[in-house]
Parts: structure tokens; sequence; C-alpha cells
């Protein structure tokens, strides 16, 4: 599949804009722990034109740690979010469902955070996706439209990571 250096740089752009929408929701429980914001930062340092480093790649597998410790589900989703930012810019550029949720996976975590942090309600998490709809560049559309549709995904991160490949294909 074809992946530009340029079209990778927008997805991780776009990651990153998600994972910062809901970063406070960690960080307000958790705000001695800076691996989130690094690896937001991270994020978008390359979608900026830094090159990808192992730093970026270690900041990615950090938030995932920062994720695990998490105090409260909110807070763990807006890590995960952190994580898939920077990880975004390691999308390899095969054309397999795995790799959509390179794509879209800081916007799934996202909507799934504001969700959690409403109590679980569904309508939130809904508008998060509405919002994080509106925010892809027309490069995220178009490196999702040569990727196969997502897998079916487990839970209510599944449902949500289903309902932004969907909408973004249209």
């Amino acid at each position: 599949m074809p992946l530009s250096t340029d079209e990778l740089r927008e997805i991780t752009g776009y990651a990153a804009h998600c994972a910062r929408r809901v970063l406070p929701l960690f960080e307000v429980g958790h705000p001695d722990d800076p691996r989130p914001r690094e690896a937001v930062e991270g994020a978008e340092a390359f979608a900026g034109g830094a090159p990808r480093s192992a730093v970026l790649r270690a900041q990615a597998t950090a938030a995932g740690r920062a994720a695990a410790a998490a105090a409260n589900p909110a807070a763990a989703e807006a890590a995960r979010a952190a994580g898939q930012a920077a990880a975004a810019a390691y999308l390899h550029p095969l054309a397999t469902p795995h790799q959509v949720k390179h794509v879209i996976g800081s916007a799934a975590h996202q909507a799934r955070a504001d969700e959690l942090a409403a109590g679980g309600d569904e309508s939130v998490g809904a508008a998060a996706v509405h919002w994080a709809v509106g925010q892809a560049p027309p490069a995220v559309r178009a490196v999702l439209r040569r990727m196969p549709v997502v897998a079916a995904g487990r839970g209510r991160g599944g449902d949500l990571l289903r309902e932004l490949d969907a909408a973004l294909r249209r």
C-alpha cells in the first residue's frame, strides 16, 4: 500500500490532536506523570517535520505504561490515546485491519475517554466520534480508503473504532 511521508505526518498530527483533547483527563489525577504529554508532544514534533526516532517509539510505550497505572478508566483511555498518537508515526504501509487502528486508534481512545469521564454516557462518546470525524484531514480518509475495514473489536472501544472507521470512509 502506498504511504507517503506527508500522509504519515498528517495522520500522526491528527492522532496527536485527538489525544491532546483528552490529555487533561489523565493529568488531573496524575500531575507528576509526564509520559502521555511527552508522547503527544513527540507526535506533534514528528507531524511538524522532526524525524522519527527511538525516543518517539519509547514515548509511545511509556504512555501505554502510564495507561496501565492510571487511577481510573477515563485517565487510562486518555493515556492510550497519547500512546497511539506517538505510535501513529510508525504506521506500516500494509493494508491490514490492524494498521487501521494505528490510523484512528487515538481518535477512538479519546472518544472512549470522554464517554467514561461522563459516567459511560454513550451520547458523549458519539459526540466525540463526530468531533474526531470533523477534525480528520484528507490524508486520514485517503489512507483509510486504501485499507480494509477495521476488524470487529470487543466492547465499547471496538464499537467506537468501527463507528469512526465507517464515518471516515464516507
